[in-house]
């Protein structure tokens, strides 16, 4: 469905955040003579400008089926009941995403997808491939709408964009598609483990060449029948050993010369090398500029020095496997850890089990979820200190009290943010105010856009 098959069309959109915003606009911008509804809240309504008008109610069935045409912002669950039966009702649902592909059918796009490091991962390529001399679109859930890009004055080379689980079936064909890795995550927006999955790997029917992490036996088995597919983390292609970064049996860059820790982030420049190399590009030649990437915020982002304790930002941290990497990043330092947020309903068995062989100093848990957390972990008992807390600025007064000089107070919530903050960016520049840093020096996502 292309913007000019919305013309006279009873269309919505339905979510008004930056997505929502994109969408609003792409559709005055083609088609100045209609008029649009938005279901947005009320502080989103100021925004709503032009021939559209606002609704603050939250749609129901009856709301949506009034409707030709629902442009869905990507937070909100397809699988909603009050969806379900609009659909019944004849109402199509689309998005911002699947409208931009619909209107360039013949971009060329690296489109990343994975539980975790997918950011990363799409913006290294994206850099890399830029030290190539290419001209490079970064964009999607990485923090630029696509629909921001609807109109370019000069086309890319390539449009490197990722994708999140409530987008990848947006996605009907692109050139590459990178597959980071598959954890449990978002159950609350999928409902099922197996549905996540089947929503994720939509992304390899749309594909002519698959990327995929040899690590995961899951991926492995459930891409196989891919007729074009490349793997990394496996012996034969770029994958980690011996503290470096290997195309084979060639060691091209030790871990501790990348501008990422842990070696997780290695393993995110070797998925970006193999859809590199999957692009016919030389590989070895765009590694050489890999020392001037510049690490996203809210990753693994040191923040600085306190009172002798040094204060670790990885608040994009949303599940306990992500929390793990952190961890193993940081192998024999004293940390206190924060963990906890929205309650997704995410297992925390498997984190509890993993800390015991080499514990943290301390864990300390917060928000919804911080109680069932702590009783988790009270069930499997590990050498270190376990407390409590209500709201991150109680998790980080009792991380203070409690971690020696010379030690690491790490926020790795291991879930999302909702609870307390409007995303996990906001949740991060909380917590360097609160350890005595500017968030204003943060950073931002460098590269957005074409370049």
């Amino acid at each position: 469905m292309r913007i000019a098959d919305l013309a006279g069309r009873r269309v919505a959109v339905w979510g008004f955040g930056r997505e929502g915003r994109a969408a609003l606009a792409a559709l005055q911008a083609r088609l100045p003579d209609s008029t649009f509804t938005v279901f947005c809240n009320r502080a989103e309504a100021e925004g709503v400008r032009g021939a559209a008008h606002a609704v603050t109610t939250q749609p129901d069935a009856a709301a949506l089926s009034a409707f030709d045409v629902v442009i869905k912002s990507p937070g909100i669950s397809a699988y909603r009941p009050e969806i379900i039966d609009a659909q019944h009702n004849g109402t199509r649902f689309t998005s911002g995403t699947a409208l931009w592909f619909a209107e360039h059918p013949e971009a060329r796009v690296i489109a990343v997808t994975g539980t975790k490091g997918k950011s990363t991962v799409t913006a290294l390529i994206a850099h890399l491939l830029r030290a190539l001399g290419r001209r490079v679109a970064l964009a999607g859930n990485i923090g630029l709408p696509l629909l921001e890009l609807l109109d370019p004055p000069a086309l890319p080379d390539w449009w490197v964009v990722e994708l999140s689980s409530f987008q990848t079936r947006a996605a009907p064909r692109v050139e590459i598609g990178v597959v980071n890795n598959l954890y449990e995550e978002h159950l609350d927006w999928h409902g099922t483990r197996e549905r996540y999955a089947a929503d994720k790997l939509a992304l390899a029917d749309a594909a002519r060449t698959l990327v995929v992490n040899a690590l995961q036996p899951e991926l492995v088995t459930r891409t196989a029948a891919h007729s074009h597919r490349a793997t990394f983390g496996d012996p034969v292609g770029w994958h980690v050993a011996d503290g470096a970064v290997c195309r084979g049996p060639l060691r091209t860059v030790d871990i501790a010369d990348l501008p990422l820790p842990g070696e997780h982030n290695a393993l995110n420049v070797c998925a970006a090398l193999t859809a590199i190399e999957a692009a016919g590009e030389d590989t070895l030649a765009a590694l050489r500029s890999i020392g001037t990437f510049r690490a996203l915020p809210h990753r693994l982002q040191t923040l600085g020095e306190r009172g002798g304790i040094t204060w670790i930002d990885d608040s994009i941290a949303t599940t306990p496997q992500a929390t793990l990497e952190a961890l193993a990043s940081l192998a024999g330092r004293a940390v206190t850890v924060l963990v906890g947020g929205h309650e997704r309903g995410l297992d925390w068995r498997a984190f509890a089990r993993a800390v015991q062989p080499d514990p943290p100093h301390a864990i300390v848990t917060m928000g919804a979820n911080g109680a069932r957390i702590a009783g988790v972990l009270r069930d499997a008992p590990g050498v270190y200190q376990l407390r409590a807390a209500a709201t991150l600025a109680d998790a980080v007064a009792v991380a203070r009290e409690i971690t020696p000089r010379g030690g690491v107070i790490l926020l790795s919530p291991g879930a999302p943010s909702f609870d307390q903050f409007r995303d996990y960016a906001e949740r991060g520049r909380a917590f360097a105010g609160l350890g005595g840093f500017d968030p204003d020096e943060l950073g931002e996502i460098a590269g957005l856009g074409i370049l």
